[in-house]
């Protein structure tokens, strides 16, 4: 049947199973924006407050669901908003497709009204990129962005489409879209006898999973390869809920603020089995001292990630899960009783502590763990807050912790917040975020309100950039340079003003009576939480030093 270039994009997403999209709406995007009043009963948009919001929703969706996300915006500035959100997805593999419009065909290259080379702009922050020029490439160009998006090392596709090509008709076809295979084709009998062979000849090994064992829902695998090679589990902070958190084996996050019992484990043990890593900065600490007296069996499904920033001693290429389900019939059960006592020890030795006194970011994340069982979908901005939500609510399956930990987004919590709301519904979301990271893009409250979004935003507020702050008391010599935050802002009143409930803590026994109102609330609930302006994430590895030394405040006393 022949159809116009804007009903295809509808089909086609209709094709991939997508029910919700998240966008705004401009000029150049209107002949698309047309067709989804037309097929509301089909597709769910969700009109965010600002670009970025929508491909941050995208983005969270994605990730709490396991489905591509899908954003959308108009030609030139409503493109570029989307880029953020775009690159935070790209950093941690996350499958989003952003479908922009942009001025017609004959206009392009000629400086016209809100036109951008949205695909130049975004190339080097995309799986892959596409502009349609040509309507009979329309079709198939949507279907190849989501299955690249899914494919392999999940990553963002853009598509640009000229608005004369979503004017245009040609011949439409429905496609069923094949299914995705897990990455199998690198995985090799010889990798897996050489890492069997380490595994069994290791005393001490510890395994530290990522990133890429949440994007591959592996959590089941890495439990039983954990129990049988009787070893320790860390996780870096995308590798939350890859294993349990309240799990026997697990030691806690690893790296700048990993606990001391995962970072001195990992530098004394003999083997260290990566699943699903790409071991960034703020894990290796000095790269050159890094597990130092270990061998390094790297698996990952991304080839660029082998010997990228640490040298391993043996690699598995491949999906993780399917890595593990090959190699477990390899191995027997192994026996490091001597290990996992004292790993044991050091987590009793160094147990993450919750101040008794005052109102303190580990305590308010204690009690929305309390209060929430452990079930809640939890999503955070970026600093002080987002370490102490990895530290003190305990992850207990992927897909649980949204979070931007490649590019760091402050202002990422709130929009993936939205995402996770609505592709969960009746799950309970808290978004954990600092005064400074929730000013970025607040607006995404009304976006809460207008869809009646149970979210509960609480706000660590200290009134300064409260880790920006802590370097520069640690390393800057106390010069507070520009991270005072403290101009008298009402939080609350905002939240009101956009149709939210605002509730303000300043004890715990307020923070306590908040949170339970919030939890009770089917509508979107601010907490101001008022916390110390030099309240600190502990433990922490200085820039460049070695894990192994790791300090809190009682080794600076």
């Amino acid at each position: 049947m022949e159809l116009t270039g804007a009903q295809i994009v509808i089909e086609c997403l209709v094709e991939q199973g997508v029910d919700t999209v998240f966008g705004y709406p401009g000029g150049a995007i209107l002949n698309v924006y047309d067709e989804l009043y037309k097929n509301k009963n089909r597709i769910h948009h969700v009109l965010t407050s600002h670009e970025q919001g929508a491909s941050h929703a995208a983005d969270g969706y994605a990730r709490s669901t396991g489905k591509v996300g899908v954003c959308m915006a108009t030609s030139g500035p409503g493109a570029t908003n989307l880029v953020t959100g775009i690159a935070t997805a790209y950093m941690d593999s996350v499958p989003v497709v952003a479908i922009t419009c942009n001025v017609t065909v004959p206009l392009l290259g000629k400086d016209s009204f809100q036109e951008v080379d949205i695909a130049g702009i975004t190339m080097p922050v995309t799986k892959h990129n596409f502009i349609v020029k040509d309507i009979a490439q329309l079709a198939p160009t949507i279907r190849r962005a989501f299955k690249i998006a899914k494919s392999g090392r999940p990553g963002p596709v853009l598509i640009d489409i000229p608005k004369d090509v979503t004017g245009a008709t040609t011949d439409y076809e429905y496609v069923k879209p094949d299914p995705i295979p897990r990455m199998t084709d690198k995985i090799t009998e010889s990798d897996l006898d050489t890492a069997a062979e380490m595994i069994r000849n290791a005393k001490q090994p510890y395994i530290f999973v990522g990133g890429g064992a949440v994007i591959s829902r592996a959590a089941d695998e890495v439990r039983k390869f954990a129990d049988l090679i009787d070893a320790p589990v860390c996780d870096s902070l995308m590798g939350k809920g890859a294993y349990p958190g309240t799990g026997d084996r697990y030691t806690g996050m690893l790296g700048m603020h990993g606990t001391k019992a995962s970072n001195l484990g990992v530098s004394s043990c003999d083997l260290l089995v990566a699943i699903g890593t790409r071991f960034s900065d703020r894990v290796l600490g000095n790269p050159k001292t890094f597990a130092s007296n270990a061998k390094v069996l790297q698996i990952d499904v991304d080839p660029a990630e082998i010997n990228k920033n640490i040298i391993a001693d043996a690699e598995i290429i491949g999906d993780v899960k399917e890595v593990l389900n090959r190699l477990m019939p390899k191995l027997t059960q192994q026996d490091h009783h001597d290990w996992m006592a004292h790993m044991k020890d050091l987590c009793k030795k160094y147990p993450m502590e919750i101040p008794k006194d005052g109102l303190t970011g580990p305590y308010a994340v204690n009690k929305i763990y309390e209060a929430t069982k452990g079930d809640a979908i939890i999503t955070t901005e970026v600093g002080q807050h987002q370490m102490w939500t990895a530290q003190y609510y305990l992850f207990n399956r992927p897909g649980q912790l949204l979070t931007s930990g490649g590019l760091g987004t402050m202002g990422y919590g709130l929009g993936a917040s939205i995402g996770a709301a609505v592709g969960n519904p009746g799950k309970k979301v808290f978004n954990i975020a600092g005064d400074g990271c929730f000013r970025m893009n607040m607006n995404e409250i009304a976006t809460a309100t207008r869809n009646k979004l149970p979210i509960v935003e609480v706000i660590m507020n200290n009134h300064v950039l409260g880790m920006v702050r802590q370097w520069q008391d640690l390393f800057y010599g106390r010069r507070y340079s520009n991270t005072v935050l403290d101009d008298g802002v009402d939080y609350c009143g905002i939240a009101e003003a956009m149709g939210a409930k605002g509730l303000r803590a300043t004890s715990q026994k307020e923070f306590d009576e908040a949170l339970a109102i919030a939890m009770k609330t089917d509508t979107p609930v601010v907490i101001d939480t008022i916390i110390g302006s030099d309240d600190k994430v502990w433990p922490m590895v200085a820039p460049g030093k070695p894990i192994s030394e790791c300090f809190d405040d009682k080794d600076l006393k």
